[in-house]
């Protein structure tokens, strides 16, 4: 039997479903391989060459996989039609043992019995170029992410992590604050003039004062209100001219991965990873009724591309259930935006018949809202324009203009199935005005000033920032929830509603990473990043050279970034012998290598003296680190070497003398910061004592004689010896 192999078991099941038995259809639950998470896993001086190990939690998975591949007559591996999805099929390659040329290679936009048969009629090999495109932005990532967090870890705080686009993205959020606490409001006015016809035959209509001698103005404030108001007030005003038209309105594309993400946050109030993971189940399938369904095609997209199949099939739907109006004397088509790879179609349903009404019943809220959007927005994208009659009356008083505006709905077209958002700004009065002529007179029946002032920019909610990334060419469909989901998870930023406020550690990274590292920061160095990316994935460029031309300058800023302001000391590391440097670090100074990041080590500052002795086993200078018991000499080449010795402690450190044995007393600290005596023989000798020892014995009960306040004392608190005057001790 010949096997299938995709990512997920939701996905398995629908396939399985669909192929009735005729193949066996797994999964490997995602990548089987990736970088080491405890290593970098990439070798800077090897040509940036990755090293791939097992994904953690994934052993049991391979050894399942590689024993069902030995059984089967063909292996088809079936993962998502993009750049993870092809380096996911490549690691399956890889590992199972397969030809490296081979057509084992399958993909489809949407899970539906057609489109799977279809598919495995049409094997390919693997796109190594798509492999090629994840690689480097998987190695790029892991550069970036590996080493700058670490330096954000020293500088700021622990726990804190970067990311080559994550941290541009949260640039953005930053300086959208920064820009709302600087804001000023300004000061204006609107008036409004509530006007009817002199023969009151018409309803009263609202009009806007916008001119003043035929030219726009704003009334700044109060006393300029005023004057407006006392100069209208002797005037009198007249219809100057009336507009009249039929306005259409096209319908809207398709959904995108990101156009989905932001109608989801407006209309629905979900965030951008819950609107991905709702979506993901719908495209995977869902067990509905008993049965595995999919229902929308491939949900990671930058292309309103639909295919000519569920073209038509839509515009026989439009006709069947709206009529023969509804349906566009042209099929419509859609531009892609600038810069979008067009690799699949826009997100659509797979089978119209499945209405929103139909599955009502078996979808729960959150997957029937995005199902209903979705199917929602592909029929009424297939449909024919909206029509209004459109009117507009311009009023004259004076040297003032008013513009009144409204429309009513002549014909529903797309609006019939999908409505979409009205603007803040959008002033138009629903229905028509009334029915008047230029030179009519008109009667003010209320004047309506208002003062307002300016507000400040909106904060990012997760539908602007999508739209913002990829205005800015931030990213791809595949990381904008990805991106969110990250700030959110490390606080980087709070949400209050729906808006995003980035902490105060957010500040702090931003400034950081923008004062060290302006490429990396820099808005158009990452969209062209991405765009060299797409140009690994079409072909024409070698990623180890975009790899190789990114990262000398970046290990460059890395570099002087790591030791900027730290103050260099005289003590040599012991691993390679540079200056150490002293840095401030969460829980106060530390020293660090000045060879960062050929070297990462780190001491703490009380660790970081190096003793005159020799280590017994390798011969490397031993250095005084804290222990329970006090100091000890230790090997630098710990773990490889692990030698440890009793460090000989100077007279002056010695503060009494031990009665059992006669050899010097040493004082400690406790853990919670009480002083006490040990024996300097330990643990030879255990003795101790809460006080300091003199070294004799008490003459009645041969306890430890120690000192007090007012003399010398036994420390046995039931023998009631004392003597006047203190023993001296030698």
């Amino acid at each position: 039997m010949d096997l299938i192999i995709v990512e997920s078991p939701s996905k398995a099941k629908t396939i399985s479903k669909y192929l009735k038995g005729k193949y066996r259809v797994d999964a490997s639950g995602g990548h089987i391989r990736d970088l080491p998470q405890k290593t970098l896993g990439v070798s800077i001086d090897k040509n940036f060459e990755p090293r791939y190990v097992t994904s953690i939690g994934k052993e049991e998975t391979v050894k399942r996989l590689a024993e069902e591949a030995k059984r089967a007559d063909k292996i088809y591996l079936a993962t998502d039609p993009d750049r993870e999805g092809e380096a996911i099929s490549w690691h399956l390659q890889t590992v199972l043992g397969l030809d490296a040329e081979g057509k084992n290679r399958i993909e489809f936009n949407e899970i539906s019995p057609k489109a799977v048969e279809r598919a495995l009629k049409n094997p390919r090999t693997i796109n190594y170029n798509l492999v090629d495109a994840q690689q480097a932005r998987r190695v790029m990532d892991r550069l970036v992410g590996y080493k700058l967090s670490p330096l954000l870890n020293n500088k700021i705080q622990n726990g804190l992590s970067a990311g080559r686009v994550q941290s541009v993205a949260l640039r953005l959020v930053v300086e959208r604050e920064r820009e709302i606490q600087a804001f000023v409001p300004e000061e204006y006015w609107s008036v409004h003039a509530d006007l009817q016809d002199a023969d009151k035959k018409f309803a009263p209509f609202k009009a806007l004062l916008e001119k003043h001698n035929d030219k726009k103005f704003k009334i700044g404030n109060k006393e300029e209100a005023d004057a407006v108001l006392n100069a209208l007030a002797s005037g009198s005003y007249t219809v100057a001219g009336v507009k009249k038209a039929i306005a259409k309105s096209h319908a809207p594309a398709p959904f995108t991965t990101s156009t989905l993400q932001q109608d989801a946050s407006n209309k629905l109030g979900m965030t951008a990873p819950e609107t991905m993971l709702m979506a993901q189940h719908l495209y995977e399938g869902i067990d509905v009724g008993g049965e595995h369904i999919a229902f929308v095609s491939y949900i990671r997209t930058d292309s309103t591309r639909v295919s000519e199949e569920a073209q038509a099939a839509a515009l026989e739907h439009i006709k069947a259930r709206y009529g023969e109006d509804y349906v566009p004397e042209k099929p419509n088509f859609y531009a892609s935006k600038k810069g979008a790879q067009d690799a699949h179609e826009a997100i659509r349903p797979i089978d119209l018949t499945r209405t929103p009404e139909s599955v009502k019943k078996l979808l729960d809220r959150k997957h029937f809202a995005v199902y209903k959007l979705i199917y929602e927005r592909f029929v009424a994208s297939q449909m024919s324009e909206a029509q209004y009659d459109s009117m507009q009356i311009e009023v004259k008083n004076g040297e003032y203009g008013f513009k009144a505006s409204g429309k009513s709905l002549r014909f529903a077209g797309f609006t019939a199935v999908y409505q979409e958002g009205k603007k803040e700004d959008d002033e138009e009065t629903k229905g028509l005005l009334p029915p008047l002529s230029e030179g009519d007179g008109l009667t003010c029946l209320n004047m309506l000033p208002e003062q307002k002032f300016t507000k400040p920019p909106v904060r990012y909610t997760d539908a602007s920032l999508v739209k913002a990334m990829e205005d800015k060419g931030i990213g791809r469909p595949s990381t904008y929830a990805s991106i969110i989901s990250v700030l959110n998870k490390r606080k980087y930023v709070e949400k209050e509603g729906k808006y995003m406020v980035p902490t105060e550690v957010a500040f702090r990274i931003t400034d950081m990473l923008m004062h060290y590292f302006t490429d990396i920061m820099d808005i158009g160095f990452t969209a062209s990043m991405e765009e060299k990316l797409d140009e690994i994935e079409d072909g024409g460029k070698d990623w180890h050279s975009i790899v190789a031309d990114f990262y000398p300058p970046f290990e460059k800023q890395l570099r002087f970034a790591s030791t900027d302001g730290d103050e260099v000391t005289d003590v040599l590391c012991s691993k390679c012998g540079s200056p150490m440097v002293r840095k401030a670090g969460r829980y106060g100074t530390y020293l660090a290598c000045s060879n960062y990041p050929a070297c990462s080590n780190i001491v703490s500052e009380g660790e970081a003296e190096t003793s005159e002795t020799p280590c017994p086993k390798c011969g490397s200078m031993m250095i005084v680190k804290n222990g329970r018991y006090g100091k000890f000499l230790a090997c630098p080449n710990y773990p490889e070497c692990k030698s440890t010795l009793p460090f000989e402690k100077k007279q002056e450190e010695y503060e009494g003398i031990c009665p059992e044995c006669g050899k010097p007393a040493v004082k400690l600290r406790s853990k919670a910061g009480k002083i006490y005596y040990g024996c300097s023989g330990f643990p030879d000798c255990k003795f101790m004592s809460w006080d300091e020892p003199t070294g004799e014995k008490c003459p009645k009960c041969k306890s430890a004689l120690v000192k007090g306040r007012r003399g010398v004392r036994c420390s046995n608190k039931e023998c009631d010896y004392t003597a006047p005057q203190p023993l001296k001790t030698e």
